[in-house]
């Protein structure tokens, strides 16, 4: 098949492309600009395109399809001429259902830990060479890529997002899986400049579950208010499984989970994390592994990138790092930290950097989310907020929002920098939170000095 990708190199195109290259198939694809790490995986594979920039003679009549990523916009010369032509346009979602029409499809949905529950399930799986398709929003230790498509795998594993398919696709990603199996994480309002409303955002869970294919089944965190009111309403015939956090304790710095066998030590933390381990526990029974050599195989796991990732650790100082930035993340990451490391200083660095957290009446949800820390830094660009067309917001506001007195406010970069090169970092413990990278920090250097 002769496949064109309209935005190859976003984080999920790039994987898509390189994952049907390895298929067989002849990819090509455009963008306007590309950054690391998609342009050197691009590049490796023979995929990066050799100007960037949209070209309309590159859609021509004996492509098969394309593939629109959601970084183009609907007047893109390319989709156009791909319409001229009535060639089949697919949304990246719409292409993973296609690939797996035959297959037995399990969705991982929730508005929290649902890259981190994929990796986990991949893990497990990979660990007991139990060969499956996959699509998660992670890059993950063992793994090339974060998808993988073949003919042969009776199962694919996709992580199921809320957010819109495609500039042409309003649909929520998630939607177009159709699951025989699906999970339900939690639901905690994100994306306001999609879905303006709480219940607006609640119901595209109700339409995921109810999509569920008849004979499915549904796992559920039971702990989730919103979620168990969801699962107990459905009236498709599934069957439904409710989770919820098992028991754990904290010593020494060391997470130990209580099992079956008795107390085994983990290496991720924090009540969220083992919460979502139970998920996958359940997911992965479904899948055909059973209790004991899940908890063999999850003992190793020590976490998908960027999700409460350690970076850097000396004798006295450790450093996490972690996507979190809507409310319900940032709240239970900055928890997390403080149970883990409860005789620390616990530093808990957060990055309004999405377009629902620098809006000025969502960031009213933020109350408490840096409670559980001991010192609290809240670090947002007034650029970002001009690019994104959103109100100014000001330094009180945060303070009302996030109500913290003692809370510290940086709003430029080279400031926010300063304190950390200069902040005494003995016996702490860091949490960088964040989608961005706080106006251009270099991870790497601080790496380096810690």
């Amino acid at each position: 098949m002769r496949i064109h990708f309209i935005a190859i190199g976003g984080s999920a195109m790039h994987n898509l492309a390189i994952a049907l290259h390895q298929k067989g198939y002849h990819v090509t694809g455009s963008d306007d600009t590309i950054f690391e790490p998609s342009k050197s995986r691009l590049d490796r594979y023979g995929l990066l395109p050799e100007t960037f920039g949209w070209f309309d003679e590159k859609i021509t009549s004996d492509l098969d399809a394309v593939i629109l990523g959601m970084h183009a916009k609907e007047d893109n010369p390319e989709l156009n001429r791909a319409q001229e032509l009535g060639l089949k346009i697919y949304s990246y979602p719409e292409f993973l259902y296609e690939q797996s029409k035959d297959k037995t499809r399990v969705v991982i949905g929730g508005s929290h830990g649902k890259t981190t529950i994929t990796s986990m399930i991949l893990h497990v799986l990979h660990y007991h060479d139990k060969e499956v398709d996959y699509m998660v929003g992670a890059q993950l230790e063992g793994f090339d890529t974060m998808v993988h498509l073949t003919e042969e795998n009776d199962f694919i594993v996709l992580e199921g997002d809320e957010y819109l398919s495609s500039p042409i696709d309003r649909r929520p990603k998630f939607h177009l899986y159709k699951p025989n199996i699906a999970l339900v994480s939690g639901i905690a309002w994100d994306h306001i400049n999609v879905f303006p409303t709480f219940d607006n955002y609640l119901e595209q869970f109700r339409i995921f579950m109810d999509s569920i294919i008849n004979g499915g089944a549904l796992v559920y965190n039971e702990e989730d208010n919103e979620v168990k009111e969801l699962a107990e309403q459905l009236e498709n015939p599934i069957r439904k499984f409710p989770y919820m956090t098992p028991e754990y304790r904290v010593e020494d710095g060391q997470t130990l989970l209580d099992t079956p066998e008795g107390e085994m030590p983990i290496e991720v933390f924090g009540k969220h994390n083992l919460n979502n381990l139970a998920g996958a526990k359940w997911i992965c029974q479904h899948m055909g592994i059973d209790e004991d050599d899940f908890y063999e195989a999850i003992a190793s796991f020590s976490g998908a990138s960027k999700r409460l990732e350690k970076i850097a650790e000396n004798s006295n100082t450790v450093v996490y790092k972690d996507f979190a930035h809507s409310p319900s993340k940032v709240k239970a990451t900055t928890e997390a930290v403080k149970e883990q490391y409860q005789n620390r200083n616990v530093i808990a660095c957060l990055e309004l950097h999405t377009y629902s957290s620098l809006n000025s009446e969502f960031i009213k949800e933020y109350d408490g989310a840096l409670d559980a820390a001991d010192e609290a830094v809240v670090f947002y660009s007034p650029e970002a907020l001009k690019i994104k067309r959103l109100d100014e917001i000001s330094a009180h506001q945060i303070l009302e929002s996030f109500q913290r007195k003692d809370l510290t406010i940086y709003t430029n970069s080279d400031d926010f920098q300063t304190f950390l090169s200069n902040k005494d970092l003995s016996n702490s413990a860091l949490l960088l939170m964040s989608s961005g990278n706080y106006g251009g920090l270099d991870f790497d250097q601080f790496k380096q000095k810690i």
